[in-house]
């Protein structure tokens, strides 16, 4: 009976020890994590590739992400009206058409048109005779034969005539006939509207027989050889930019061709939103570039000294990065750190983050295995 006991309570032992062994394997094959920190066991680490590294002292530029338009300079765009106003008769212009200096682009007719020819005919005349009158005065007025205030009149009149012919030969100026080329046999009812630029039409606001003020904008036309890039640019980011600085614009639905450009003109006053308006001027002229299109824009500011990290040490995880820390043996804690500038595979770490991190040994590879095991661990 003892020794039957006793190899009961041998059994029982045994059985103990083998469980509290079974017992301590498995938890060392289980990762445990908290909602900042993840411990891995040494097959772990090795299969999960982490390698650990500090703070690295280099010369970074910064990049400066801004947006704009394609502008157009004043002097390249162009409304075109009718100083006298007039019925629009013919046109052929559409939006987007192209079309070369001093091409015909409509053609329109009023009564006026025919009443400045006539004053301007008349006037002309009356100007043959007052100039043969005071011809006349002066040479009586010479031998006495007529007084000096008759002289003075013939004068005055020749004088006012004279400014009449070159009034009216300006006006017809306006409205692009030519007073050298007008006789009673070639007055006509129409005028004709000539591009003042090379260049495509952006606007026609009239159509056939629509009436025409002095004020209307007929048509506008742009010249676009001389497009450039309107940016704004916040207040925090001026002083970065000079004249002559160079950056890369892209369009939204194609980001990967880059336009370089340069910096032209820095705005000096500011909006309502605090941002100043920069122009920069494409090095080559691309036509598919319209007026009015939304582009993005990358400027490379000053080199700088910056403590900076592999681009693999940071992870992204709900909008925020991080960076794992070694807190100890197979230990690793998950800190946020700012946003910065990314270059040739390295990004910067912003002062006050530096000033945390610095000296410690931060995860440079396997950072996002570190996550996701954390993140894997702690949901379940």
């Amino acid at each position: 009976m003892t020794r039957f006991l006793i190899l009961f309570f041998s059994i029982l032992i045994a059985a103990g020890c083998n469980g509290d062994k079974k017992a301590e394997v498995k938890t060392e094959e289980t990762v445990t994590a908290t909602e900042t920190t993840v411990q891995l066991t040494d097959d772990q680490m090795k299969n999960a590739g982490i390698a650990t590294g500090k703070l690295e002292l280099k010369n970074i530029s910064a990049v400066l992400k801004v947006s704009g338009t394609i502008d157009v300079p004043p002097q390249n765009i162009v409304s075109v009206s009718v100083p006298l106003g007039g019925y629009l008769r013919s046109t052929r212009l559409l939006p987007g058409m192209h079309v070369s200096k001093g091409q015909s682009i409509a053609t329109l007719e009023d009564p006026q048109y025919i009443q400045l020819q006539q004053d301007y005919l008349t006037a002309k005349a009356k100007l043959v005779y007052a100039e043969q009158e005071y011809n006349r005065q002066k040479e009586l007025n010479q031998s006495k034969a007529s007084s000096d205030k008759v002289l003075q009149q013939a004068q005055a009149e020749l004088t006012s005539q004279n400014i009449m012919v070159r009034s009216l030969a300006e006006k017809l100026r306006l409205i692009n006939i030519n007073p050298d080329r007008l006789s009673a046999g070639t007055i006509t009812r129409s005028i004709s509207i000539f591009s003042p630029i090379n260049g495509f039409v952006s606007k026609v606001n009239v159509n056939i027989g629509k009436y025409s003020n002095p004020s209307d904008v007929l048509f506008e036309i742009i010249n676009p050889a001389d497009i450039h890039l309107a940016l704004d640019i916040f207040e925090k980011d001026v002083n970065n930019l000079f004249t002559g600085q160079k950056l890369l614009a892209y369009t939204n639905t194609n980001p990967t061709k880059k336009y370089p450009c340069k910096i032209i003109l820095i705005g000096k006053d500011f909006s309502a939103d605090r941002a100043v308006e920069v122009h920069a001027h494409f090095e080559a002229y691309d036509k598919t570039l319209i007026p009015g299109t939304f582009m993005n824009a990358e400027i490379e500011t000053q080199n700088s000294n910056a403590y900076v990290l592999p681009t693999d040490a940071i992870v992204t995880y709900e909008n925020k990065q991080y960076v794992f820390v070694e807190k100890g043996k197979n230990i690793f804690e998950i800190t946020e750190v700012p946003p910065g500038n990314a270059q040739n595979g390295f990004t910067e770490i912003t002062d006050e983050a530096a000033k945390t991190l610095a000296d410690k040994k931060i995860v440079v590879n396997g950072a996002y295995n570190l996550l996701m095991k954390m993140k894997n661990t702690s949901d379940e």
